[in-house]
């Protein structure tokens, strides 16, 4: 690819950064070090400014922005980071900013990007509205559109943070990265490997999507960007149904290997990350992780994973949570159907105490759907103590006699 970012372009805008962004530090995982057989650290970059990574990409594309460009102003649409970085790099430079956002946004982000000075337009189910009306913004008033990843500035800004896992860990050798549009694996990517051959060895990078929204398995094996139909993902922060133009020629040509994982990899990562290194990261920013619990990753050297953002929704948070206990087999709902005499309560929770079951709620009812007149239902939230232990409650359950249904949670 001839346009690929040179390494002294990184370095002139890890420069340009000084003093505008954090410099996240890294974070040695000793649970991750055990399951991999490698050093890992976690790169803290939820603990940027703004709560994510989007903050070096945007502050240098408005950085580069001419007299001209700046007294337009500036037009963005996002559903939360690329926003929030937008708008307080447009503040930083007093440029006016102008974010459009779909209507279900998460509050906590709606509220960062109006506090960092940005004028919110709430419109549209999800992103592809307001994609669609930051455009047409642009063509109408002049403003410059900023893309969240598919401009060689934005890739360059983010790829600063590739400059940082080198020379904070000199012997660094692989690196997992999320993949939404591209910026950030693609930026990190070329500026690693920039770097690693300036001193004469090498760095593997491998990327992670979402499988809901999984672009780029395909997008590598046709050799050119493809639109994919995506499904519903807590991800969201990755969720691109088409890598961008950009991204793709240099994610083609400096990432090793793209993976995917589920939603419930996800989630298993988000309560690791809560449990093991008391962080608290949103679904995007945990894929690295979600990778090496899922086995996804071989063991290759020092390796980092990147934790790419942390403005997870606090509602969101609690739901994934619970997903999360669910998928690691420690916490299940049981539905029971139960003739309606007495002791058959008190005897499902003598069964449960007797395999050291913790009931977290109960919901005993007489009505609902296909229930005999003689029938109640015994809905129950048992806290468990991993895979064998929750089988082992169901089939001391059967045992008895009573049937027992998990319910999805």
């Amino acid at each position: 690819m001839n346009d690929t970012p040179t390494l002294a372009e990184f370095e002139d805008a890890a420069q340009n950064l000084r003093g505008i962004i954090t410099r996240t530090p890294l974070d040695e995982s000793l649970h991750l070090t055990e399951l991999l057989g490698v050093p890992v650290n976690l790169k803290l970059e939820n603990l940027q400014r703004t709560g994510s990574f989007k903050i070096r990409g945007a502050s240098y594309r408005l950085s580069r922005l001419s007299t001209e460009e700046r007294a337009r102003g500036v037009v963005a649409a996002s559903a939360g980071n690329h926003a929030q970085g937008v708008a307080l790099a447009a503040q930083q430079l007093g440029i006016s900013a102008t974010i459009f956002m779909p209507l279900g946004v998460p509050v906590p982000k709606l509220l960062a990007t109006r506090g960092y000075g940005a004028e919110v337009i709430l419109e549209g189910a999800t992103v592809e509205t307001p994609l669609r009306l930051a455009a047409e913004f642009a063509e109408r008033t002049g403003a410059v559109l900023i893309h969240p990843f598919d401009h060689r500035d934005i890739i360059v800004g983010q790829g600063t943070l590739g400059l940082e896992l080198v020379e904070d860990m000199p012997d660094l050798e692989t690196v997992i990265v999320g993949i939404g549009g591209g910026g950030l694996a693609a930026g990190v990517a070329a500026a690693v490997k920039a770097r690693a051959a300036a001193e004469g060895r090498t760095v593997r990078v491998i990327g992670v999507q979402a499988h809901n929204s999984a672009a780029y398995p395909s997008s590598l094996a046709a050799g050119y960007p493809m639109q994919v139909e995506t499904t519903p993902t807590i991800a969201d922060g990755i969720a691109v149904a088409r890598p961008g133009d950009l991204p793709f020629e240099l994610i083609r040509q400096y990432v090793d290997k793209v993976v995917t994982v589920t939603e419930d990899d996800i989630a298993r990562a988000l309560l690791v990350l809560l449990e093991r290194a008391k962080q608290v990261v949103e679904p995007a920013g945990a894929v690295g992780v979600a990778a090496i619990l899922a086995g996804k990753v071989k063991a290759s050297g020092p390796t980092v994973t990147i934790l790419s953002g942390g403005n997870i929704d606090p509602l969101l948070l609690q739901r994934v949570v619970a997903h999360g206990l669910s998928a690691s087999g420690r916490y299940m709902s049981l539905r029971i159907p139960l003739p309606d005499r007495p002791g058959q309560l008190a005897r499902v929770s003598e069964l449960l105490a007797g395999v050291g079951a913790n009931v977290i709620e109960v919901l005993h009812t007489r009505h609902g759907q296909g229930l005999q007149i003689s029938e109640v239902i015994l809905q129950l939230s048992v806290e468990t103590r991993g895979e064998e232990h929750r089988a082992l409650v169901i089939q001391t359950l059967e045992d008895a006699g009573f049937i027992a249904t998990v319910v999805p949670n």
